[in-house]
């Protein structure tokens, strides 16, 4: 409850002249306080009716890219059976108000407005509740009231597309990798019988053919796994830009990993939130939109900022969590080192991507201590005003402006 300015004078108004009126015997000046007190009194009863209202809100669609149109449709209903509502509303959409117009909406009617929701910037953009005033005639009290709770709506970074994929540590003679997450053993080619081979592995119907023995030679692949490490240390990313080109950048790769039917796990440098079981997902069901929801919603924020922090907690998937995490202003050196042993003890895949900014190029000799736990280290910097100068053996460094340039040099790299 809020009593205006107005309201508040009338009331030290009410009780100064009746007290000045009982005191001295003035039936004129109680009179005039008995009058303020009723006034008060009266708006006090009018912004205490609690209309009877029934909110219900749906975001279309409540997950976009960056730059994508979303719009929130707002229903609301008039509950009561006999007063009609006539009040001033408004709709929290992040940081700004969006006003609500509820005039004369008759018991049993409802109203439907709609408007834009803010994608300009990737993060959770939690929209509502609904706030409705209620005011007297006299504007001696403001009564405001929240209605229906909050939703979110996931801003994902941009995803482009990557046509290449890393080939891994092995791939199958057969066109396609191997399914199983150890290895097996693939026909490659035949060869000629020579003593000490098994009889079991002799192919007999090419045998006969040729007159000679001939054996099958097999190999052993593995399915190729990628790990996406995004660096979300603060020192790393001068520039806000740069850290948004490493969502962008590691969307795209999260996404041609799904489309190629290869698992994928992404992880993060400095993570605040709960973190994945650290084990590879698989395509499929509703995977794909979780990992992109994760991506939109990590806002690259001042570590003043808490915005969406709510919000990130709720989110589930991959891209649902990384969508909602912001720069980490913690000790950097600490949580680079931190990451890169969990990265060597587990050994989550054979493909490491490491996206970081300017202020993380100093530390990729601790990516190329992970070559042996990854044969195929993938290193992206973004937002650098020089070129990176050559790292460790082994690791290709992809030097970008922004998540498109990514994509043309990823699509570039002739090794891995």
């Amino acid at each position: 409850m809020g009593i205006t300015a107005r309201g508040a004078g009338l009331l030290v108004a009410a009780v100064a002249l009746l007290g000045t009126g009982f005191r001295f015997a003035y039936p004129e000046l109680t009179l005039l306080g008995a009058a303020a007190a009723v006034a008060v009194g009266y708006a006090l009863l009018v912004a205490l009716w609690r209309p009877r209202l029934e909110v219900t809100r749906h975001a279309d669609p409540d997950r976009v890219s960056r730059g994508e149109p979303a719009r929130m449709v707002l229903t609301v209903r008039n509950a009561g059976r006999v007063r009609a509502a006539n009040l001033l509303a408004e709709d929290r959409c992040g940081e700004r108000a969006v006003p609500v117009p509820v005039l004369r909406l008759r018991p049993g009617r409802d109203t439907t407005i709609s408007y834009d929701v803010p994608t300009d910037r990737r993060g959770v953009v939690p929209v509502g509740p609904l706030r409705v005033t209620r005011r007297d005639p006299l504007g001696l009290v403001a009564l405001a009231r929240p209605y229906s709770g909050t939703v979110p709506v996931w801003v994902h970074p941009r995803v482009h597309p990557l046509t290449a994929v890393p080939r891994g540590a092995g791939r199958s003679l057969d066109g396609r990798v191997d399914g199983v997450p150890h290895g097996s053993i693939t026909f490659d080619s035949l060869r000629e019988y020579v003593v000490g081979d098994e009889l079991r592995r002799v192919h007999w119907r090419t045998s006969a053919r040729v007159g000679e023995l001939m054996v099958r030679e097999n190999v052993d692949t593995s399915l190729p796994r990628i790990v996406v490490l995004l660096d979300d240390r603060a020192a790393a990313h001068s520039d806000p830009e740069s850290f948004e080109s490493a969502c962008e950048a590691a969307a795209s790769v999260v996404a041609a990993a799904l489309r190629a039917d290869l698992p994928v796990a992404l992880l993060l440098v400095a993570p605040k939130q709960p973190t994945d079981d650290g084990q590879p997902a698989s395509a499929g069901g509703r995977w794909a939109a979780r990992v992109v929801g994760r991506l939109r919603a990590r806002r690259a924020a001042p570590p003043a900022s808490t915005a969406a922090s709510g919000a990130a907690e709720a989110g589930g998937g991959p891209l649902d969590r990384l969508a909602a995490v912001r720069l980490d202003p913690g000790d950097a050196g600490a949580a680079l080192r931190a990451a890169t042993a969990r990265l060597r003890q587990q050994r989550l895949g054979d493909t490491l991507v490491f996206l970081t900014g300017p202020g993380g190029r100093g530390d990729l000799g601790h990516l190329g201590a992970l070559r042996g736990a990854y044969p195929s280290v993938v290193v992206g910097v973004f937002g650098a005003a020089e070129p990176t100068p050559p790292g460790a053996t082994g690791m290709v460094v992809v030097d970008a402006a922004d998540g498109a340039a990514f994509a043309a040099e990823w699509d570039g790299v002739r090794r891995w």
